[in-house]
């Protein structure tokens, strides 16, 4: 049997274990360890076994809790629902303001904990339902939740990306600063269509009542500071990173501590609120890790086929596709997977695959993990199957239908296209903030 046969194999083996169900980790690890056997004998137990150890000796992995616990803490503390009051009260004397102060507080949320699924249940929870009060439309207000929450995976600390940086044994910091531009830039992109649709139609946004707006100044800085210390956290946090006082792993404990200490100091840390942040911070660590272990055990087959190199002399040499078309597949091959698998079951799948590719072709493997996390936001909005589409179902309440939701995300999906093709034709958005800072 020739090699590639073995590998194509091995990626239809692993897609028939997904479609039944199986847990991610469990269809990738089962089918990479039997295949070591079944090709290299006893001696195949190795590269499992070098896969778990090269793991545990990854030592930026160590942000992965403590950033989950960060974000977590200031999500079950309130410290994160007191932001959005904040923004309420600054925010809503204008048209669309609430929904502008919405992406913001999904910002900071991202800023906070790095994964989409925190930002959704703040949103969902907190913000949709004033937007509704307040005759918010809302096909808008649904899109807006769900393409702010989307950033998680982008904005430092994502850990989408340190999954990504783990497999394609790339620095979790330079892959932080990267995605520090492009998530910005989507995030204004957000913004700007919220003002410009509601300048143009004013009743889907409405503004504060006159009533409303005539919040005591005493009480707009109270709301203010309180807003202002989730930001403060995390500002101190990256600020001592990028002064070079503090390395990736110990601006992690800063942060986690800081949250720690925030909560105590605002008299919120019961202890429901320290069992639910520990128990969820257990769980989303302990299925990265698995994922993590099952994707490089994979990786390393592949990479023992040389199956890397047949795909790159299938697409380049007999098809005669140049690298940037070749490219373009692969985004478009994640926007297919993203209808009906999760950002971190598309990655590890077709990571032993495209990663090398991506760098045997001569693009920089931080832009393209930029490329990638974009492209898995995009994934996470579109039909049928998009993971953020089903978490909002759940979430919203019943006068929010299932069509309604589909038709919220169309204009934020081409936003998002728009930010892709910013990113591909100019890399410099993504590398330029890791390269000025690494140069230092």
């Amino acid at each position: 049997m020739s090699y590639e046969l073995i590998a194509l194999l091995m990626f239809s083996s692993m897609m028939l274990m997904l479609l039944t169900g199986q847990r991610v980790f469990a269809a990738i690890g089962s089918v990479a360890v039997i295949a070591s056997l079944l090709l290299w004998g006893d001696g195949g137990s190795e590269i499992a076994f070098g896969a778990a150890m090269k793991l545990m000796k990854w030592y930026p992995l160590l942000t992965l809790p403590l950033f989950i616990y960060m974000g977590y803490m200031l999500s079950e503390s309130g410290i994160a629902e007191d932001l959005y009051k904040m923004f309420h009260v600054w925010m809503g004397p204008i048209h669309g303001g609430l929904a502008i102060g919405t992406i913001l507080l999904m910002v900071a949320v991202s800023a906070m904990n790095g994964l989409s699924v925190a930002g959704m249940a703040i949103g969902a929870s907190i913000a949709l339902p004033e937007l509704l009060r307040r005759g918010y439309d809302k096909i808008m207000v649904t899109g807006v939740i769900q393409a702010g929450s989307s950033l998680g995976i982008l904005v430092p600390p994502s850990v989408v990306l340190v999954l990504y940086g783990m497999i394609a044994r790339q620095p979790v910091g330079q892959l932080w600063l990267a995605g520090v531009f492009p998530g910005l830039l989507m995030a204004f992109m957000f913004v700007m269509y919220i003002v410009i649709r509601c300048k143009l139609q004013p009743q889907l946004g409405p503004a504060l009542s006159e009533e409303e707006r005539n919040v005591p100044f005493s009480e707009k800085l109270k709301l203010l500071r309180a807003g202002v210390l989730p930001l403060g956290i995390f500002f101190s946090m990256t600020g001592l990173f990028l002064m070079g006082v503090t390395s990736l792993v110990e601006s992690s404990a800063v942060g986690a501590l800081a949250a720690t200490v925030a909560a105590i100091i605002k008299r919120r840390m019961t202890k429901q609120v320290i069992e639910n942040t520990l128990r969820k911070t257990l769980a989303i660590s302990c299925m990265f890790m698995w994922i993590i272990l099952a994707a490089l055990c994979f990786g390393a087959v592949f990479d023992g086929l040389g199956a890397v190199k047949a795909i790159e002399a299938l697409f380049v040499d007999r098809l005669g596709l140049t690298p940037w078309e070749v490219l373009i597949l692969m985004q478009l091959s994640y926007l297919i997977m993203g209808t009906f698998l999760d950002d971190t079951a598309m990655l590890v799948i077709v990571a032993p695959l495209y990663v090398p590719l991506v760098k045997l072709l001569g693009f920089d493997l931080i832009w393209y993990g930029v490329l990638y996390t974009i492209t898995c936001q995009i994934a996470y909005m579109t039909p049928p199957f998009g993971y953020n589409l089903f978490l909002m179902r759940a979430m919203a309440p019943p006068e929010v239908s299932l069509t309604d939701i589909y038709r919220s995300i169309i204009p934020f999906v081409l936003i998002m296209m728009g930010a892709l093709v910013i990113v591909m034709v100019f890399p410099q958005v993504a590398l330029w903030l890791p390269e000025w800072h690494y140069s230092r």
